[in-house]
């Protein structure tokens, strides 16, 4: 086995297509990375599929993405990423890096951090932020790291928090991974009857990857509340700038990644305003899983249960529509406790913990 002196960084350029000749560099890194989560989480729920990849690294109005991975012995043993908004947050850079089990601490994954810390450098960012997820495993131990806003923990010996700690970065914020086994879950009958009674002033809308005409420049705004009026933690992160031209971006590269994205929302009757939304997608290359993303429910709206009707109104689009899903997966900011305290009462359960890190470079 090589030292990591003797790897080479490359970074990854996106194939026409997944059957053109020049997709082989890309499915080589796909496989690795599969490989990585499968080894680290034990099943493949935080694997995309390709045509996903394919469509989802893309770079667009947006956002840039710089792939990269390391080789050594003749294979592909680890991968990150330097990720850049192009319409706000332009001081910044999301990073990862992923190691090969058999590959870590042994300098690999230092060696491709620095190259990627060098790319954000050259792209103007000196804010550079950074996500790790780590399983609930008790060899762990006890020993915990507190997120600054003093609500949620990550543990300190998991190789994710060991390995920012040890290259200068700080805890901005602790995220919990959780999951929603659908054939355990319990009755939602109740909770759903309570929340229909405390927001019967809102009726629901729902549709599937296309925001209707008459209510995309409402929803735009909704989605832009997200990055302000979600939890950061620590995080230095400016509010994004949302329209209907990247609702629309966004719908195009979902439909080209192959997914479906299940939207419910929630309209005020007397006033017709959007008083929050949540949405789920489900990509039919992975029919047992479906994903939680976002769930808002705007300043002015809250008090009424609308973040419980909204979930389980989803929910039950999503089983009956989707019947061979078995699992929902989500993540919340831990000092997000409202939004916890819902998902704990749909059924969903920790199954990891995630920092988010931060290092200023300027």
């Amino acid at each position: 086995m090589v030292e990591a002196a003797e790897a080479t960084i490359h970074e990854l350029h996106l194939p026409p297509g997944l059957d053109s000749a020049e997709a082989t560099e890309f499915r080589e890194y796909c496989e690795a990375l599969d490989g990585i989560l499968m080894e680290h989480w034990g099943n493949l729920d935080l694997a995309a599929s390709l045509p996903a990849r394919l469509a989802g690294w893309a770079d667009n109005d947006y956002r840039k993405l710089r792939n990269f991975y390391l080789r050594a012995d003749g294979k592909i043993v680890g991968r990150g990423f330097v990720e850049l908004s192009l319409k706000d947050n332009l001081g910044s850079a999301w990073l990862r890096v992923d190691i090969a089990g058999p590959y870590r601490r042994r300098g690999f994954g230092s060696m491709l951090l620095r190259h990627l810390e060098a790319v954000a450098r050259d792209e103007g960012r000196s804010t550079l932020m950074a996500s790790s997820g780590d399983p609930e495993r008790p060899e762990y131990g006890a020993d915990v790291l507190l997120s600054p806003v003093g609500t949620g923990t990550v543990p300190r010996n998991a190789p994710g928090t060991a390995f920012a700690l040890r290259h200068g970065y700080s805890l901005a914020q602790a995220t919990r991974y959780s999951t929603l086994q659908l054939d355990g879950a319990p009755d939602w009958s109740g909770l759903m009857a309570a929340a229909e009674t405390a927001s019967s002033d809102y009726e629901l809308l729902s549709w599937t990857n296309s925001c209707p005409e008459e209510l995309v420049d409402e929803f735009a705004i909704l989605m832009g509340r997200m990055s302000t009026d979600a939890p950061v933690g620590g995080l230095d992160y400016e509010a994004e700038a949302w329209d209907r031209t990247r609702v629309r971006t966004l719908e195009k590269e979902t439909a080209e990644e192959g997914q479906d994205c299940l939207v419910v929302a929630a309209r005020h009757r007397a006033s017709g305003v959007l008083g929050g939304y949540t949405a789920l997608y489900v990509d039919p290359l992975k029919p047992w899983l479906g994903e939680q993303d976002d769930t808002l429910v705007a300043a002015g709206h809250r008090g009424h249960r609308l973040g419980m009707r909204l979930k389980i109104a989803n929910l039950r689009r999503l089983k009956r529509e989707y019947p061979r899903v078995e699992r929902v997966t989500t993540m919340n900011a831990e000092e997000n406790r409202y939004m916890l305290a819902i998902n704990v009462a749909l059924g969903f359960a920790p199954s990891g913990a995630y920092g988010e890190w931060q290092k200023r470079t300027g």
